[in-house]
């Protein structure tokens, strides 16, 4: 607990937190009306990775996709790479393009999802009322009746449907298995997705955008970002136009700063013949590693704990690696400071924040790089790096698409059975880093854990009393409406927490000493 800094009274608050995927509290300590400290809870037990013990290991190919309705696929593509690990197949080129499109058009859904539905919407907040933007984003981004709003809805719905047609469904899909994927989709089904995607590229380039890609990559830093906001009306009416005007108005990039440390796993692993080109060398598109700043290192999984110091469960050594760990639940009440279902990921030590910020980092975009060396990993790059991930992704999308339609080489390589061994599958879900660690004796499952990025970022204390980076993010945060804090919600927004996905009920007692945001 942090030492109070006047005799003012602590004030304490509920506030119902919502559009978000999963079960959250947030608890903060506020002297005279500013965080003094912060605690991020996961308050639901899930148990997916005791579910997993004992079973076959194609399993996972159907199971751990149920984790999450929003990151189905990534979840099927980190357990399909664990397996080909294992089983120590290199897959064919089309399976890798055809998991690589799968991914991409979930991450790109996601991201339009969560900018218009969930982040956004509190530009309509009763504070806002006075700017001069506020008509304009109460227009479109109203909850349910925004018209940009509707759109996402709409566009998103429709390219889903390239996951349809190359999966079979969308969500919980499972065409995923290890050597590769389960059939090759004909020439005019891949001409129908270029199709799909052209419509979303399309309307991304003129409604969110306001203008074509190739301009937005010219710009490599924040003067240049200025420069283009101020080029003409289509940048400065589009949405991200008027994101960015509407956060300089709210100040989002004085809020909500973190440590600076970054984590990517890498992904979108590249076939070995293919026009598309990687912003580093490396074998996957989005490069791995880990930054303290913009000051990007190599990435080694070994490095990896997960710490239960105040987490619910019980193990005999309070942090270890993956390969080490167990999810033993044990639910103490707040004794011995525990408070979260959540674990505490840690890489040499360290937390880390991940998801597009992380990646932008790690790819060495210069835009991002700029922002961060300039103003800090706020709220407004934050969210700025995952409304524009959709720009770095779609060439490389329509490319791979195109090669799969004139492509008829096998999608599938045999790998034989598994029966022993172990592997990692590491990807980078739509929130960032995900990995599946899995253990296999005598054609059984006997080890399974996961780490997702909404545990890395909104991790709980570990060993040493580090706070997770949403902990950090929310420290030094002003206080004005004790009923309904928005820039509370700014904050947590901006990292896209999912903690379906992150919890391995709820003490509902009003304490003095806490904030709480309710269960979402």
């Amino acid at each position: 607990m942090s030492k109070r800094n006047s005799d003012a009274p602590i004030r304490t608050i509920t506030v119902p937190f919502n559009r978000v995927e999963g079960d959250l509290e947030i608890e903060v300590e506020i002297d005279d009306g500013v965080v003094s400290d912060a605690w991020s809870r996961g308050t639901m037990y899930r148990g997916f990775e005791n579910i997993m013990v004992g079973r076959a290991p194609l399993d996972g190919l159907v199971i751990t996709p149920r984790i999450c309705g929003i990151c189905s696929t990534s979840h099927l593509s980190a357990a399909a790479k664990a397996l080909d690990m294992i089983s120590g197949v290199e897959i064919p080129d089309n399976a890798r393009r055809i998991r690589n499109i799968a991914l991409m058009v979930e991450q790109l859904q996601n991201d339009m999802r969560h900018a218009f539905m969930l982040f956004m919407p509190d530009f309509c907040h009763a504070d806002y009322q006075d700017f001069a933007l506020f008509e304009a984003v109460h227009g479109r981004y109203a909850p349910l009746k925004g018209s940009t709003t509707i759109q996402a809805i709409q566009q998103t719905k429709q390219l889903l449907e390239i996951v349809a047609i190359i999966g079979g469904q969308w969500p919980h899909s499972s065409f995923m298995v290890p050597g590769g994927v389960v059939s090759l989709p004909s020439a005019s089904e891949m001409l129908h997705c270029a199709y799909l995607l052209k419509n979303f590229r399309t309307w991304y380039e003129k409604q969110v955008m306001g203008c074509r890609l190739e301009r937005w990559f010219a710009i490599e830093s924040k003067s240049d970002l200025m420069a283009w906001l101020e080029e003409s009306e289509s940048h400065r009416e589009g949405d991200l136009g008027i994101y960015i005007r509407f956060s300089q108005m709210a100040k989002l990039d004085k809020i909500g700063k973190t440590d600076q440390n970054f984590i990517s796993f890498g992904s979108f692993d590249m076939p070995k013949k293919t026009k598309v080109t990687c912003p580093r060398p490396d074998e996957r598109l989005l490069p791995a590693g880990f930054a303290v700043h913009t000051d990007v290192a190599s990435f080694d999984q070994s490095n990896i704990i997960e710490d239960i110091s105040c987490a619910w469960f019980a193990q005999d050594d309070t942090s270890g690696h993956p390969f080490s760990s167990t999810t033993t639940p044990y639910a103490t009440g707040r004794e011995n400071g525990k408070y979260s279902w959540a674990k505490a990921p840690r890489y040499n030590g360290m937390t880390a924040e991940t998801g597009p910020l992380a990646e932008m980092v790690m790819s060495g975009n210069p835009l991002f790089t700029d922002l961060v060396k300039t103003d800090g990993a706020s709220v407004f790059v934050r969210e700025l790096a995952r409304l524009t991930r959709a720009a770095t992704v779609i060439p490389a999308l329509e490319t791979w698409i195109e090669e799969t339609a004139v492509s008829r080489e096998a999608s599938y390589r045999d790998h034989g059975m598994v029966e022993n061994g172990e592997g990692f599958g590491l990807i980078e879900a739509p929130r960032g880093a995900l990995g599946h660690w899995v253990k296999i004796i005598d054609g059984r499952i006997v080890s399974y854990q996961i780490i997702t990025p909404t545990t890395w970022n909104a991790s709980p204390r570990d060993k040493e009393g580090q706070r997770g980076p949403l902990e950090k993010a929310l420290l030094g945060t002003k206080i004005d409406d004790k009923d309904n804090p928005v820039l509370f919600h700014h904050i947590i927004r901006s990292f896209d927490p999912c903690l379906v996905c992150t919890v391995h009920t709820i003490d509902l007692q009003n304490d003095a000493k806490r904030v709480r945001i309710g269960k979402m």
